[in-house]
């Protein structure tokens, strides 16, 4: 039998080996099945065949099952024996209940096999000298990569090393990588030079909420089935967190879960939802609820771009105005309600004119979210929100806008509500506390000339930061100063290169750059060091979704060629530090890079996320909590693609009890309990985005696209995405196009006084005359290049706030024959 199948989809045989993995992508966190089964071998199309148990001699059921050729593979293990397999999602995963992403629908492609889309993966350490990426070992690279650490730490302090780090879940992720990632950056090292990979500093996207005693996860996916009202900010869950919005808002937006809710909340009328959503962009989220929901119940709030506080604070006060806040709740369980009434205060004459909605509509909404119901009941209002506002006009401002506006009408702690980020990564958090000052701007230290090694970790900042253009300049210019020492160390020991290394950075402005990654990433061009890292599926990885479902995804195949899990890179570069400290006779420094000594994933999950908040131990911030050692990767293979809950409340037999919702016992995330309301007045634009939108006439907002995954990683090589979108596109009105003479696929130059890049161009009727949206991220044409170097408070950046002007370059005829540039919208 060919061991290459392409006239068909293998059916994997009975006897297959079957596993659990969560998505690697996006926070939803879709529940598969793994199948892994000899490749010379094939399952029958009876159901008593085939591992699926489904038969096939007669036409499977619409929705029986989802299965693609993009779900299969053929692998090599590193025996040199052939394995088929194919990873199709879980009908039993309550997240996604069989249903399929394009995303997670392609992870069995995205599994390295030598001649599949995975073959570009790093296989092995790369060292760049003279001009030339040539493979090393593992010895060898860590001899270099501690060598030179070590010299940095003892002549310049920790400060000297600087990280852009991965904080989150899912592929590059996880408790186990967080952990071993921290240890080594936190305790060991002691810097506090670090960033997060899409931010440059090392902070939460959550500030507010959390000072507000509210974490950013309160609920779970059923909530949104159950909610009379769905108010989503700033967010496009269609495109995002796809199967989230299919399996549990839009039942509840045709009417199928009314059952539920005379059940759960009997004497309280029931009906199918309403659904808010504000953009100022007609997204497919809008359309598609439009179809399913009807357009009476759907209100498209299309707000002047970076007026979200204003428009919060606009019904706020109408809220108040008309006694549709709970004073029962607020007096006995939060404070500062009087301060913000006071501060936050905007008419609704006030707030149509900040966002440019009608003062109808203003009503219209808040009637909708907070009006009493029929049955004298309060509305249970879902308020989702994601990167509209946590990368919009003032972080902090706007998130303690939208909260108080939620404790005002206790619509946080009851099932059917919640105020909840959708999130992008899944999340997976376990680190020793951040030993520095979280309001460092990494990037304009780098910027600045600061730091002598940088180690880029599972992250992309030439693709996803702010002011990219200066930033990727810079970052070229330091490089290249350590290239030409390095081209000139014809023949240097390890030790004699360590010393070149040093001198070029410390004396001559340069700096090195070490990447960790799953492949050779644009910042390849830059890079000195590579260091080849896995994803779940070869090895054993837990995360969190954005109903805190702690999942196991199991190990079932081998990684290419020496690739390691980041937490067991981050053993290794400590353990080579500890012994090189003890060659040298200094004990004490020594001891920094103990506790290391892990064999498995498994030994720093144990290390880490089990031992957070046990006696003895020292302080761990983790969002497993005190009670995450309860967690075992034996009860959670049996707890299966369902999981837990975090916090874990106990365990029954072999089952772990988690937590549904968080706050309905009225206790918050402060010192005393209370939840507090934040003043949050409206400023209007910051001065840099207000010179920007001064000068050019387009605002360039940017996001995310259904079939892209975050910097197209993996996409770059799968030409189902690649030939569809060659360059980031960027959505305008069609007359502005007419204007400037750009026809669709053209290629556009968008620039202002922070930078410039190339996009193509998209036009679409939804848009509205002087905006425009553009694929964020992407590995060509670049967004940040033209965002401003703003940031909030806590160095957050306002990603959306800019504006720029548009030229055409030029004619791609490529483009315009193979590219479909039919409205993306859904009709």
């Amino acid at each position: 039998m060919s061991t290459n199948i392409n006239d068909r989809i293998a059916l994997p045989p009975k006897d297959a080996q079957k596993s659990n993995m969560t998505c690697h992508f996006c926070i939803v966190g879709c529940g598969y099945n793994v199948y892994k089964w000899d490749a010379n071998k094939e399952g029958g199309r009876a159901a008593s065949q085939n591992a699926l148990g489904v038969d096939f001699t007669r036409q499977v059921p619409p929705m029986g099952i989802t299965m693609t050729k993009a779900m299969t593979n053929t692998i090599t293990d590193k025996s040199g024996k052939r394995w088929n397999i194919m990873i199709v999602p879980d009908k039993e995963c309550v997240v996604n209940s069989g249903l399929s992403s394009t995303r997670g629908g392609k992870m069995a492609s995205y599994m390295y096999a030598h001649d599949g889309i995975g073959k570009e993966r790093l296989k092995n350490p790369r060292i760049f000298r003279g001009d030339q990426w040539l493979d090393t070992g593992w010895d060898n690279a860590m001899a270099l990569y501690a060598g030179l650490t070590k010299k940095i730490l003892d002549n310049d302090g920790p400060s000297g090393l600087f990280y852009d780090c991965f904080d989150h879940g899912g592929a590059g992720g996880g408790f186990e990588n967080t952990w071993g990632t921290g240890k080594l950056m936190f305790s060991a090292l002691q810097t506090p030079m670090v960033r997060i990979h899409n931010r440059p500093a090392y902070n939460s996207e959550c500030h507010a909420t959390r000072d507000m005693g509210v974490g950013e996860l309160n609920n779970s996916y059923e909530d949104a089935q159950v909610a009379d009202t769905i108010f989503c900010t700033g967010a496009n869950p269609y495109e995002t967190q796809s199967n989230y919005f299919l399996n549990h808002w839009v039942p509840n937006l045709s009417g199928a879960t009314v059952d539920k809710k005379k059940k759960w909340f009997p004497g309280e009328t029931a009906a199918a939802a309403k659904v808010i959503i504000v953009d100022p962009r007609r997204t497919a989220t809008v359309a598609i609820c439009e179809q399913v929901a009807g357009k009476e119940n759907v209100l498209h709030l299309d707000i002047e771009p970076g007026s979200d506080t204003a428009l919060f604070n606009t019904l706020f006060t109408y809220v108040v105005e008309q006694g549709w806040h709970d004073k029962a709740f607020i007096a006995k369980h939060t404070r500062g309600f009087e301060e913000a009434v006071k501060t936050n205060r905007m008419s609704l004459e006030d707030g149509a004119k900040a966002t440019g909605i009608p003062v109808a509509k203003l009503i219209q909404a808040a009637e909708w979210a907070y009006k009493p119901k029929a049955s004298g009941h309060r509305p249970r209002t879902f308020h989702p929100y994601e990167k509209g506002i946590i990368w919009g006009n003032d972080n902090y401002v706007i998130q303690s806008a939208l909260v108080s506006l939620v404790l005002s009408t206790q619509n946080v702690g009851r099932r059917g509500t919640g105020v909840c980020r959708l999130g992008g990564h899944q999340e997976g958090y376990t680190r020793p506390p951040y030993p520095g000052d979280k309001k460092i701007y990494i990037d304009q230290e780098v910027i600045n000339g600061k730091g002598l090694m940088y180690t880029l970790w599972g992250t992309n900042p030439f693709q996803t930061t702010l002011n990219a253009e200066q930033h990727r300049l810079v970052l070229s210019r330091r490089a290249k100063i350590v290239n030409e020492a390095i081209a000139k160390a014809r023949g240097a020991s390890v030790e004699q290169l360590i010393d070149v290394i040093y001198d070029a950075c410390k004396n001559k402005g340069g700096m090195f750059i070490a990447a960790m990654n799953l492949y050779p990433t644009v910042i390849s061009e830059e890079a000195h060091l590579l260091l080849p890292a896995t994803h779940p599926g070869e090895m054993n990885l837990t995360s969190m979704n954005g109903e805190r479902r702690l999942r196991l995804s199991e190990k079932f195949m081998d990684a290419p060629g020496s690739a390691k899990p980041d937490c067991l890179i981050a053993a290794e570069i400590a353990n080579t530090l500890k012994a090189m400290y003890l060659r040298d006779g200094k004990p004490e420094m020594a001891k920094r890079f103990e506790g290391f000594d892990w064999k498995t994933e498994e030994d720093a999950f144990n290390d880490g996320f089990r031992r957070a908040g046990r006696p003895g131990v020292g302080p761990i911030d983790s969002q497993g909590g005190d009670t995450g050692y309860l967690a075992t990767y034996a009860l959670l293979r049996k707890a299966g693609n369902n999981g837990v809950q975090l916090p874990i409340k106990r365990v029954e037999g072999d089952k772990l009890i988690g937590t549904a919702m968080h706050y309905d016992d009225g206790k918050f995330d402060t010192k005393d309990g209370r939840a507090e309301f934040k003043p949050a007045p409206w400023n209007g634009l910051p001065k840099p985005v207000a010179d920007q939108k001064a000068k050019h006439k387009y605002w360039i907002n940017s996001g995310r696209a259904n079939e892209v995954w975050q910097t197209a990683y993996h996409d770059q090589y799968n030409s189902f995405v690649r030939d569809r979108i060659p360059m980031a596109f960027i959505e305008m009105n069609p007359e502005d196009a007419r204007q400037l003479g750009v026809n669709a696929g053209d290629v556009i130059e968008v620039f202002n006084d922070y930078g410039s890049t190339y996009a193509m161009a998209y036009p679409l009727k939804s848009i509205k005359a002087g905006q425009t949206f553009m694929l964020f991220g992407y590995i060509k044409g670049v967004h940040g290049d033209v965002v401003t170097n703003w940031v909030d408070r806590n160095v957050v950046p306002y990603y959306k706030g800019t504006w720029g002007s548009i030229r055409r370059v030029g004619s791609v005829d490529d483009y315009k024959q193979t590219i479909s540039f039919k409205d993306r919208r859904y009709a």
